[in-house]
């Protein structure tokens, strides 16, 4: 990659890193429907400005190939120093796995400030991971991670801790790029390295093309995911140990329940009290913890049991209780 080193000092050339979200323009933001508006010149992958050609009329329109994200955020710089304004498009949003990384890659390269005659704005748009989720439940409702099975630019080690990491912590898992022509084998040895922390029956979604003409949604379970039809537009969604599926929907819990009894109107349950953390929360689990260490039982051992390391606890069990108390006391509602 080259782009010059010297910046004009005013072009009054402008930026947009717009997300379009899914790709139906009814799920685009006003904002962004406003900057492909406003914008001279719209760069985008191929596929992307079929998504916007309703908007795009009359506009110049630089279309690129899927791997040339690079060539897209320098073709952007080139015309931003005209005085040109440009929108570049991302599916999603921008910022995640999209064209604001590269585009500030290439912008410092280059040399640009804030102050430096180029005016940068990113637009967010919703997510591949918001748009599948909406499709088919609730099931972000708890803790969760996105993680790109594409190992064009990450190696693939890198990426195999990631989702060991990540199904070992119970995350529910977003897997972004899972599977193309060329890579095959990738959305296999993520299923490898689930099965080694997850039950096989474990709800997956796989979603294709959320929003878009050709939409489906398979919903599966970890021993099965690899049966079915994912391709590059396809998210797949792996729930955590609570995530279930019922009349059609993946939902996975927050964990009210464990709290209120939601029959009795949502009162708190024995033990618990509204706006405060659960019993098993970090101060009643650390006086648990005391309690364990004064009958006896090893730190070793009540590190293993809960699997944090034993130097973490040691730490923890120092600070005195009291405190922690005091300042839970002090705690806003959930």
């Amino acid at each position: 990659m080259h782009t010059d080193t010297q910046m004009p000092s005013a072009s009054g050339g402008r930026i947009m890193l717009v997300g379009i979200g899914p790709g139906s323009t009814e799920h685009m933001t006003l904002r962004a429907r406003e900057a492909i508006a406003e914008a001279d010149t719209i760069i985008g992958y191929v596929t992307y400005i079929r998504l916007v050609a309703d908007l795009i009329e009359g506009k110049e329109v630089i279309r690129k190939s899927m791997t040339e994200e690079l060539d897209r955020a320098v073709e952007a710089l080139a015309r931003a120093r005209e005085g040109r304004k440009v929108a570049l498009i991302s599916s999603g949003d921008a910022g995640v796995y999209g064209m604001a990384g590269p585009t500030y890659e290439v912008l410092f390269q280059a040399g640009w400030t804030p102050d430096s005659g180029i005016e940068v704005e990113i637009v967010p748009g919703a997510s591949a991971l918001n748009s599948c989720a909406a499709l088919i439940g609730a099931p972000l409702t708890h803790d969760f991670c996105a993680i790109s099975l594409s190992d064009l630019l990450t190696p693939w080690p890198v990426i195999a801790r990631r989702l060991d990491a990540a199904a070992a912590a119970d995350f529910v898992v977003a897997l972004y790029n899972p599977k193309s022509g060329r890579r095959t084998r990738q959305i296999v040895e993520a299923q490898r390295l689930f099965l080694r922390h997850r039950h096989p029956d474990t709800p997956v979604a796989i979603v294709k093309s959320a929003y878009r003409r050709r939409e489906h949604i398979v919903l599966s379970t970890l021993a099965q995911m690899t049966e079915a039809d994912i391709g590059m537009l396809s998210t797949v969604l792996i729930g955590n140990s609570s995530t279930f599926v019922r009349e059609g929907l993946m939902v996975t819990p927050r964990g009210y329940a464990n709290k209120y009894d939601l029959d009795e109107g949502g009162s708190a349950r024995e033990g618990e009290r509204a706006g405060r953390s659960l019993s098993t929360g970090l101060n009643g689990w650390l006086a648990g913890l005391q309690e364990d260490l004064a009958a006896g039982i090893a730190l070793e051992t009540l590190a293993a049991r809960h699997r944090l390391p034993a130097d973490y606890l040691r730490e923890t069990l120092a600070e005195p209780l009291d405190l922690l108390v005091a300042s839970e006391a002090e705690e806003g509602g959930e």
